[in-house]
């Protein structure tokens, strides 16, 4: 029979508690190692991870100039320099409205998408 765990943070450093009950969902659910953040922290980087979620948070969002029009493009990718990057208005032009990835509506990679 499983027994509640005492696991430290590797985040924040705190103990925290994984219950028998938490334990029998992560086997369910084919889990096989034990959570390395306490539920706080697991939530931040959840919340970081999605944009946000349903949390108020706002997707990062970068600064590049349009590869077509010379215009500012703001995407939510780190541009490398190595791929060209549009503006939404370029994107949409060059028919990347249509495929998946486009509705971001910040612009993006050239034939990546």
């Amino acid at each position: 029979m499983a027994t509640d765990q005492t696991l430290r943070c590797r985040e924040c450093g705190r103990e925290f508690l994984f219950t028998t009950g938490e334990q029998e969902f992560y086997a369910s659910r084919g889990l096989m190692n034990t959570p390395s953040r306490c539920p706080e922290c697991r939530a931040a980087r959840k919340a970081t991870m999605s944009g946000g979620g349903g949390s108020g948070g706002r997707r990062e969002m970068f600064v590049a100039t349009c590869s077509s029009c010379g215009r500012e493009a703001r995407v939510p990718f780190q541009p490398r320099g190595d791929k060209p990057v549009y503006c939404s208005d370029c994107y949409q032009q060059m028919g990347g409205g249509n495929r998946r990835g486009a509705s971001n509506g910040g612009g993006g990679y050239g034939s990546r998408w």
